[in-house]
């Protein structure tokens, strides 16, 4: 921070997310923000008693701390601060700072506020904050992907959901604003662990388009694109909320954004299944560094359950919908997201997601047993019936056949040859690297010399940031193994995949 009254002298700050911090996570630095990270943390039970066992550490710190050093500072940052501000601030009087997801500019005063001894709090949500022009600054210097924020909140109000409640309404980052931000992040340079034969900077390699609802985006920032033009929802999918018109949509942006550098992949998540009109998946395939991969949350398998949920859907047009998006993008890759136990669901009711999730063969997927949550609608109007002990039971069950059937999905790749992103090495081999295919599933290889093909002649060893040709030879449920041919560039790729 630039303010005096918060730059002071010896003054050091750790920034943590719910996987782990930045840098120095045991050292006792004079400040700790920690930020839940994605929303989902909020709306997780097992995410949030993360939260609390990691403030018990640091408090225990915070108690060590020899008075002769300035007073250690701890603060929470994002949808966790604003949903539970009262029970943060009152709970063993831990924490000095709470800033809600919105209040981020808010923090000079905050941490001035906190250097006087009193605890500081800001979870007002916004109507219109996007932090368009506040841009990110990459603290890894190997860094090969990053993400990009496009958009803020959720305007579809799931029974389950508490997004809505601790992000705020829908609201989109000006395209352009967006596009800079690529660009630099294009430009940006990859530093290399080792130093390769032939040293070429390049910039990142990967970009994820990062929104609670992301393919709902709408940039109504320039008058023109104002217009009545209604929006165009997936067939057979509804809204809760009134019909959305004018601005400009998901489909501009993703065109505008794969132009920036054809050498960068693209990626987005979170979509909401109702916003695929026929544009942006006829986008997907025709642009090569557009990744065919494509996030569909179901949540059940049940109609009675998705209408309880209000997802806006029935299993029937989510299953047409999975069929559509085969049949315009050829070798897709499918990931998932299911609710194991929400309320008023039966046996049979789980017995159609198991049937789902046989049918549909995801690639990938994120399965968690139902927690309820405050403020919710479920929470005011449904009765959270399930047993734990029937929760965790139903979720095993459907863990087990999501395993098989993308274990079944996966080896269809066997045989295969695919182009990979080196993202550097195996966490478990030291003599392997690792990287994601275009699917996003984690590719194992083994770290060997290999022919350049852009320089003929030339051996080379792969460095992050690299695209490499592998040859697929076993598949897993969560990760593919092989050995590779040679490193290319994604334009080049298509004449071998």
């Amino acid at each position: 921070m630039t303010r005096p009254e918060v730059a002071a002298e010896r003054k050091s700050l750790v920034y943590e997310r719910s996987g782990g911090p930045v840098r120095g996570s045991d050292l006792p630095a004079e400040l700790t923000l920690r930020d839940p990270g994605h929303c989902c943390c909020c709306g997780r039970e097992k995410a949030e008693q993360t939260i609390w066992n990691r403030l018990h550490q640091l408090k225990a710190l915070k108690t060590r701390r020899p008075r002769s050093r300035v007073p250690l500072r701890i603060g929470i940052l994002g949808c966790m601060a604003e949903r539970l501000k009262e029970e943060i601030l009152n709970r063993e009087k831990m924490v000095d700072i709470l800033a809600g997801p919105d209040a981020y500019r808010d923090l000079p005063r905050l941490l001035a506020v906190a250097e006087s001894g009193q605890q500081a709090a800001n979870v007002l949500l916004s109507l219109d904050e996007t932090y368009a022009d506040v841009m990110p600054v990459q603290t890894s210097a190997s860094a090969t992907s990053a993400f990009v924020s496009i958009m803020r909140g959720c305007d579809n109000m799931c029974s389950y959901c508490i997004v809505p409640f601790t992000r705020g309404r829908e609201r989109s980052r000006p395209i352009a604003s967006i596009l800079e931000e690529v660009k630099k992040l294009s430009e940006q340079v990859i530093l290399p662990p080792r130093p390769p034969k032939v040293l070429g900077l390049q910039g990142l390699k990967e970009v994820t388009l990062l929104g609670q609802n992301v393919n709902s985006f709408r940039d109504n920032s320039e008058v023109q694109f104002n217009n009545a033009v209604p929006t165009n929802l997936s067939r057979g999918f509804t809204t809760n909320y009134k019909t959305k018109q004018g601005g400009l949509r998901f489909a501009h942006l993703l065109d505008q954004v794969s132009r920036v550098d054809p050498e960068m992949r693209i990626r987005f998540t979170s979509p909401h299944p109702k916003d695929f009109p026929d544009e942006v998946l006829q986008l997907i395939h025709e642009r090569d560094n557009i990744c065919k991969q494509i996030h569909l949350p179901a949540q059940s398998g049940s109609s009675r359950v998705l209408e309880a949920m209000r997802r806006g859907y029935s299993r029937e047009a989510y299953v047409e919908l999975v069929h559509h998006i085969r049949e315009s993008i050829p070798g897709v890759s499918l990931s998932s997201d299911f609710i194991a136990g929400f309320c008023g669901e039966t046996e049979e009711d789980h017995v159609q997601t198991v049937s789902l999730l046989r049918e549909v063969q995801y690639n990938m997927g994120f399965l968690f047993a139902y927690s309820m949550r405050q403020k919710t609608r479920a929470y005011h109007r449904l009765k959270d019936d399930v047993p734990e002990e029937v929760k965790l039971r139903r979720l095993e069950e459907l863990i087990t056949i999501f395993r098989e059937e993308a274990t079944k999905a996966n080896q269809t790749s066997v045989g295969c040859t695919q182009l990979v992103l080196v993202e550097g090495l195996s966490k478990r081999s030291a003599t392997d690297l690792c990287g994601r295919n275009d699917g996003n599933l984690k590719v194992i290889f083994p770290d060997a010399e290999m022919e350049d093909v852009n320089n003929p002649g030339l051996r080379v060893r792969a460095q992050p940031g690299d695209y490499v040709l592998v040859k697929i030879t076993s598949a897993s449920s969560q990760t593919l193994r092989g050995h590779v041919l040679c490193r290319t560039t994604l334009r080049d790729s298509s004449a071998y995949c």
